[in-house]
């Protein structure tokens, strides 16, 4: 195993993740007519929260018109999950709304993408949940920066809990957002949640595909599975002997002499030169204009180096079959580098389906460039398929 200098990093990051603004500051949302109380007093959920949200991180342009709030809610397993509740303009607590719940990227912060979709689908009339997935940002969980395919998919699962157990929310008007690399949870989930009647997914990674066979034009071979494999067991045993986390890549390179390639930190602190566009791309956006200190993939940290293990296991695309006439929209640009994901899922799936390909839109515009995401599309996709 070797780790790789910052620099050597950068070059590995396009491989190895699956979107000019500052943060909000510290603004509270007192802005708001409606308080945090008369909402938490609408919710039917024991095991949630709501709450006024006090210290505004939002790294993009943020509408002080919609009203946000914080909640946490917990799951089946026990994980309290956080999340930004966005309200619609005009918010009438004796009304029934639509509503979307929202996660992504892989990596990021409901700060992030998230939250800017949740802003978005607020504006336009709905009641929309941003929320890190349990182990990330503020969500709970004593180990910290772990992915899984299961629990970040009954993240989704809580989340429509959540949103449905709001009076303000129509419980047959509710949809699912995955932008990134949480697009197959948000898929998985409602292809077993008869609740979600309507996902969408933008600029899609299939994590289980990325972590357990690479790339396309890159798969594994074999042996290379196997060095993997070996490696994930090291991880594993010093862990458990350390009783430690140890930090890693979640997506494992082998170079031709058959080691394994891995790095402790997301980014460097300054991009080479001579840095590739796909990763200059993910880097102007985590570590630049959307730098979050909670965001794995802010330069701050990289995922537990034993994240693969649930990736390997469980594909989340196995039961695609289960969204059977459920409506799905896939979103993607056609000079994103993660666009065949995309493509090979529209081609799985059997019901109601439709593909945007946005013209001259690379992986990252999807996560927050205002003028290549078709945010007028995606409402009319969730308009006509969230009906009363």
């Amino acid at each position: 195993m070797k780790f790789f200098s910052k620099k050597k990093t950068a070059f590995m990051v396009a491989a190895l993740l699956a979107g000019s603004f500052i943060f909000g500051g510290n603004e509270s949302t007192a802005y708001a007519a409606v308080s945090a109380g008369t909402l938490a007093a609408a919710s039917q959920m024991k095991n949630s929260s709501i709450s006024e949200l006090t210290d505004d991180t939002r790294v993009f342009n943020v509408d002080k018109s919609i009203t946000v709030k914080n909640v946490h809610f917990q799951n089946r397993y026990g994980f309290e999950v956080a999340g930004h509740l966005y309200l619609p303009k005009n918010f009438d607590a004796n009304k029934k709304y639509k509503a979307v719940v929202i996660a992504g990227p892989f990596g990021a912060v409901k700060e992030q993408a998230s939250g800017l979709y949740a802003q978005e689908m607020a504006k336009n009339g709905y009641v929309a949940l941003a929320f890190d997935p349990s182990m990330t940002g503020e969500s709970s969980g004593v180990r910290r920066n772990m992915g899984s395919p299961e629990i970040f998919t009954e993240d989704y699962h809580a989340a429509v809990d959540f949103v449905t157990n709001l009076k303000f929310v129509n419980p047959e008007q509710v949809g699912a957002i995955g932008i990134c690399g949480l697009s197959g949870m948000a898929i998985t989930a409602t292809g077993s949640d008869s609740r979600i009647k309507a996902v969408a997914t933008s600029a899609m990674y299939d994590m289980s595909e990325s972590i357990s066979d690479h790339y396309n034009g890159a798969y594994y071979t074999t042996a290379q599975r196997e060095t993997v494999k070996k490696h994930l067991a090291a991880m594993r045993d010093e862990e458990a002997k350390t009783g430690k986390s140890i930090r890693g890549a979640h997506e494992l390179g082998v170079d031709a002499n058959g080691n394994i390639e891995t790095f402790d930190l997301m980014f460097p602190d300054k991009l080479p030169a001579d840095a590739n566009v796909v990763i200059k791309d993910f880097y102007n956006y985590y570590v630049g204009r959307a730098y979050h200190p909670r965001a794995i993939n802010s330069n701050s940290s990289a995922w537990d180096s034993t994240t693969p293990y649930g990736f390997f296991d469980f594909n989340l695309m196995d039961n695609i079959d289960e969204l059977g006439n459920t409506p799905v929209l896939l979103i993607t640009g056609d000079k994103a580098h993660s666009k065949y994901f995309s493509d090979n899922v529209y081609a799985k799936i059997k019901g109601p389906k439709e593909e945007i390909v946005v013209p001259g839109a690379t992986h990252v515009d999807l996560y927050d460039q205002m003028d290549k995401i078709p945010f007028k599309r995606l409402v009319e996709f969730f308009d006509k398929n969230l009906k009363a």
